[in-house]
């Protein structure tokens, strides 16, 4: 098959201690999954049916471990802000899947950032707009190595942390979600027919802020290491 320009590489993330890579087709993301940060967002946290977003794949920035990844600030911005988060990778594909067995879909678990221009986001949100141009755009979410859940088993509790400039702003636990990562996938896919290479950011804790060029954050998941990344 010939192709009118040569078609981009494939997005890929590296398994940790593997030289094997995860291929990403899709992100998926949960909005407000953590109580208190639906609070400091505004909203009512009591336990409505979770709704989603996307980004691009190729919006996906894989950071080895040991590396430090500069991310650009976007333009168009004055209010850049950093979610940490909790990432399932889907290792085989599913329509309808049920909450008992939802977790034999995950392959792994990683350390993301869900890194948002706030202002256009609220921008659209005041204008009953899509959020993509706050969501979506360039190298906005960074993640780390992937652990596969044969070594690591499943993520359901456990600090989850970021730091700027190694001052805490982010640490809450896994256990606090209001939609687990079973009963997300579960729900998702009543959406979408998950596949293979399918990424899922499961939400942010409460404790989100903005960052400048200059800041260094560090993101954490009790079990999958750290996410280094300096905005520059």
């Amino acid at each position: 098959m010939s192709y009118v320009f040569t078609p981009p590489p494939v997005v890929a993330i590296p398994v940790v201690d593997s030289e094997q890579s995860f291929a990403v087709r899709r992100v998926y993301c949960v909005g407000r999954n953590y109580a208190a940060h639906a609070r400091e967002m505004g909203f009512d946290p009591d336990r409505e049916p979770p709704f989603f977003f996307c980004k691009p794949a190729d919006s996906v920035v894989p950071v080895k471990t040991g590396e430090t990844y500069d991310f650009p600030y976007p333009s168009q911005t004055n209010n850049l802000h950093y979610e940490a988060e909790l990432v399932a990778v889907i290792g085989k594909k599913g329509s309808n899947i049920s909450v008992e067995e939802a977790l034999d879909y995950v392959w792994g678990y990683a350390v993301g950032l869900d890194m948002t221009r706030r202002d256009l986001q609220m921008k659209m949100r005041e204008m009953g707009r899509p959020w993509e141009i706050g969501k979506a755009f360039d190298y906005s979410a960074p993640i780390g190595p992937i652990y596969p859940a044969s070594k690591v088993g499943h993520i359901d509790k456990g600090a989850i942390w970021l730091t700027v400039n190694g001052e805490d702003k982010q640490r809450s636990d896994i256990n606090h979600l209001i939609w687990s990562v079973a009963e997300t996938i579960a729900h998702l896919s009543t959406l979408f027919e998950l596949e293979p290479g399918d990424v899922i950011f499961t939400g942010t804790p409460e404790g989100v802020g903005a960052v400048v060029r200059g800041d260094k954050m560090v993101v954490g998941v009790d079990g999958l290491g750290e996410l280094k990344v300096d905005v520059v």
